[in-house]
């Protein structure tokens, strides 16, 4: 998920509760109105007396000229630079984006948005909207904040479950009501994630919770947003928890708790294009993989040769970071 600021200056009050009310990230003020913005809600302010200090934490710069370029590079390395105004085209912001990280582009629409965020299929790494109407401030972020990161899944045969002792479990209970279909990536390697089933499924045992994902274990791998993972230990409330669908669209999710406890573990061992695959699940009815079609599959309905959806991935993890390097976990 990339940022989404929205510019007010000159002042107005109507363009800062629009942006505060869709979930912006922060809001471009003039300065004096921090206080101001505070009391409307709880936002990041961009200002030279803001949260983000204009001129400090935050440049603006044209590109008029390759020389431009250059200058924005060697300014990227200590602040985030907004693009704005200007000539600039797609190619020089794709020789900007094939150099540095830290770049926002002014934008007035949809469109602008969208093809800032996916240039090279990396994109700049957010958005300012300029936009003097409310209205239209509303749907750019919406349109551009559903956006989500895609993912290829693949089918997995199951060749193996074994009980194992106790073990510390966490459950994701997030701020969102996940519908059938939906989970979240989790996995004994960062390679290999299984869709675990949100608890969305009615059962004879326990009413549903939508809003939950039994995840696994505290060693386990969770997948975030912006393209990062984390052990399950290490989620906390306020995190953003991926949602991903069958289909493999996704969406944020707000983690409320992570509750952790001792429960009977499970081991669940799988094959995609013949490499063994795993995760270690709480060992349960209730529990719930994923399968092709998009219907949840429990535990105790598991059996040799059944499929359920992983998400593959080729680099390995350091401190949760996508890394070009070999890594071989078992």
């Amino acid at each position: 998920m990339k940022t989404v600021w929205v510019k007010t200056v000159p002042w107005s009050k109507e363009i800062a509760m629009a942006a505060i009310e869709c979930g912006a990230d922060a809001l471009w003020i003039e300065p004096g109105k921090t206080q101001e913005v505070k009391k409307m809600g709880l936002i990041q302010t961009v200002a030279e007396d803001g949260d983000l200090k204009l001129g400090f934490d935050v440049v603006e710069k044209e590109i008029r000229e390759k020389k431009d370029e250059e200058e924005i590079i060697t300014l990227s390395l200590s602040k985030k630079v907004v693009v704005r105004d200007g000539d600039w085209k797609i190619i020089p912001l794709e020789n900007l984006l094939s150099r540095t990280n830290n770049l926002f582009v002014e934008i007035d629409g949809v469109k602008e948005g969208q093809t800032a965020l996916s240039v090279l299929e990396k994109g700049v790494d957010g958005v300012v909207i300029n936009n003097p109407d409310p209205n239209s401030v509303r749907h750019i972020i919406k349109a551009l904040k559903e956006k989500g990161e895609r993912f290829d899944l693949v089918s997995a045969k199951v060749r193996r479950i074994e009980p194992l002792g106790l073990g510390d479990r966490v459950c994701i209970d997030t701020c969102s009501s996940m519908n059938l279909g939906e989970g979240m990536l989790v996995g004994n390697s960062s390679q290999a994630l299984f869709l675990v089933h949100s608890e969305s499924v009615e059962n004879p045992f326990v009413n549903t919770r939508p809003f939950r994902v039994n995840a696994g274990p505290v060693h386990a791998y969770i997948r975030l947003t912006h393209g990062q993972t984390k052990y399950l230990s290490e989620v906390r409330s306020g995190d953003q928890a991926l949602v991903v669908n069958f289909e493999g669209k996704s969406y944020p999710a707000v983690v409320g708790r992570a509750k952790v406890e001792k429960r009977p573990l499970v081991l669940l061992e799988a094959e995609e294009k013949g490499q063994n695959i795993s995760v270690i699940l709480q060992n349960a009815e209730t529990i719930t993989l994923t399968q092709p079609d998009g219907k949840a599959l429990s535990l105790v309905d598991l059996k040799e040769g059944s499929e359920v959806l992983v998400y593959r991935e080729g680099a390995g993890r350091h401190f949760g970071v996508k890394i070009d390097e070999t890594i071989v976990e078992r």
